[in-house]
């Protein structure tokens, strides 16, 4: 095969490989791998793996095996596998061949037995706690565990006891044996298998011992023939474990190769499983897909286009050092996107009644769907000369400079007609409640009329006895600040991460299919949905703040 130009790395590594005849005996095929453990829904973290994972299959022409991680019994389940596979197509990635951890057990522990038959594995019969004590520091030695040394015959009469169930859990562990002094702690006797009186969801009850990830995960690479196992960089540690948990098993050369890269970080984000499913089991999110959820089908119910997705990830590119990337970056990914393929419309979130008091009768008025794409179509809007305007285009003590609606003052109304502001009729709390207003014929949109009127502002409306009641719900980041979240979020969750509003709407965004995703003049990005009525769920402001 021609050997393409390296655009990361990454590609750099393989380059290198397969000019050296690495592996020249598989015909050169690189084989990689996606491997989430089923335990939660994958979020945009997983995106970025993704991207680099097929990526690599793509620009390689190999293969892909989107394989289940699923070791721990205790927290995985098929609602999880269904998710990720759901992930996958959503984002138009189609891997190989769906596999799974678990597939293998049998084999994991034939391997496990064979390393104690080479003296590699131990039956250890210390607590997790004694363990951990025992294990050392950075700066010293570990101490060996006094079942470090027994014989090859007893720890496998001990490790098949574990496996017929006859010890309770946390009684017996099998450790690799390795090196106690190394100044690596991972390579310091780790666990490899562990008693769990767990039923898994695919396996049942057969098993009642697990292989632990640092010894399953390595020992699978190397099982369906994987290359490159392409993994974020808290597993940098973790390599030379998985090189020697290969190399004391016999996989004949070439063996899977371990390449770390910065996993994505992205501020006030909270990017964690383990904290998303307690958001979502203590209630403070509607489940997985809640529009506030940084996972994919959070991000999926959000509407947020994959494409904008798998385009945020490219940009952000493929890196060793740890970064952190601004939340402005993805917004901006996400507003490209559907600045192209959103129709237009027109809301207003906050009403205030304009009544054009010289004005009689009713009118169509003809708006492109989307001027930024060419052949959109049209849709038509009834106009009566009765509308809401929001609140905020109207300011009883204008600013200087202010280009909006005040006494005396004029504005356009988006493809209709400028109008002049005579009254502000004002309730019994003295609240403004209904503007009076005179409007100029020779104004209307599109009609070339000569005329002396000028307006220097813009507003939406929509029409008071056609638009549609609606609720609009906005959304802030669910972390306050913008630090990563490295600690439990308990105290930066921010608690007003969701607000709804009540106003009004064209009658086309009612009669349009769930889903539908809208630019809302001067508002913001939404999704149309039904929820008991119309609602507009935002996707994104139209504020762009990220420096291109």
């Amino acid at each position: 095969m021609k050997i393409p130009e390296a655009t990361n790395f990454i590609e750099q590594f393989i380059n290198e490989e397969l000019a050296a005849g690495k592996f020249e005996a598989n015909g050169n095929k690189i084989h990689v791998r996606f491997p989430p453990e089923p335990n939660g829904y994958l979020h945009i973290g997983h995106v970025k793996a993704m991207c680099i994972n097929f990526g690599v299959k793509e620009r390689y022409d190999g293969t892909l095996n989107l394989r289940m991680d699923d070791t721990n019994p205790a927290k995985e389940d098929y609602e999880y596998v269904n998710s990720i596979v759901d992930a996958l197509k959503w984002l138009g990635f189609e891997y190989d061949k769906l596999v799974f951890a678990s597939d293998y057990y049998d084999k994991l522990y034939e391997i496990a037995e064979k390393y104690i038959i080479d003296g590699n594995a131990y039956v250890c019969d210390l607590s997790a706690e004694e363990i951990t004590a025992t294990r050392g520091t950075l700066t010293e030695a570990g101490t060996p565990s006094p079942y470090r040394n027994r014989s090859a015959e007893e720890n496998l009469k001990l490790f098949r006891e574990m496996k017929a169930g006859i010890y309770p859990d946390g009684s017996r562990v099998l450790r690799a044996k390795i090196d106690m002094s190394s100044p690596n702690i991972n390579m310091r006797d780790p666990v490899i298998y562990r008693i769990a009186h767990v039923e898994h969801y695919r396996t049942g009850n057969k098993w009642c011992v697990y292989p632990m990830y640092d010894f399953a995960h390595p020992l699978s690479d190397a099982i369906e023939g994987i290359t490159h196992s392409l993994c974020s960089l808290e597993f940098e540690n973790h390599r030379p474990l998985y090189d020697w948990v290969i190399e004391k098993a016999g996989f004949p050369a070439p063996v899977p190769r371990q390449i770390e890269f910065a996993r994505l970080n992205i501020t006030n984000m909270l990017m964690s499983k383990r904290y998303l499913k307690k958001l979502v089991d203590e209630g403070f999110v509607r489940g997985w897909d809640d529009p506030r959820m940084p996972t994919i089908m959070g991000l999926k119910n959000r509407g947020v286009p994959p494409t904008a997705l798998k385009k945020f990830c490219t940009d952000v590119g493929v890196a060793k050092a740890y970064s952190v990337v601004n939340q402005a970056q993805l917004d901006s990914c996400i507003r490209d996107e559907l600045n192209e393929t959103a129709e237009r419309a027109m809301a207003v979130i906050n009403p205030l009644k304009l009544t054009i008091t010289n004005y009689s009768g009713e009118e169509e008025l003809v708006f492109e769907k989307n001027p930024a794409k060419e052949n959109s179509g049209v849709r038509k809007v009834k106009f009566t000369g009765n509308v809401y305007i929001d609140r905020d285009d109207f300011s009883e003590n204008p600013p200087p400079k202010y280009k909006r609606l005040y006494l005396g003052g004029t504005v356009r109304l988006k493809g209709a007609y400028i109008v002049r502001c005579d009254e502000a009729v004002k309730d019994d709390s003295g609240e403004v409640c209904e503007l009076k207003c005179t409007y100029f014929p020779e104004t209307k949109s599109g009609s070339n009329a000569e005329t002396t009127v000028k307006a220097k502002g813009v507003v939406q409306w929509v029409d008071a006895l056609y638009g549609a009641d609606a609720e609009f719900r906005r959304y802030q980041p669910l972390l306050k600040d913008e630090d990563y979240p490295d600690q439990d979020y308990a105290e930066r969750l921010n608690k007003d991460s969701e607000k709804s509003f009540f106003g009004k709407a064209e009658p086309y965004l009612a009669e349009s299919a769930d889903g539908t995703p809208f630019q809302l003049m001067r508002t913001g990005y939404y999704k149309k949905c039904t929820d008991g009525g119309l609602l507009l769920s935002e996707i994104v402001s139209l504020k762009d703040s990220f420096n291109k």
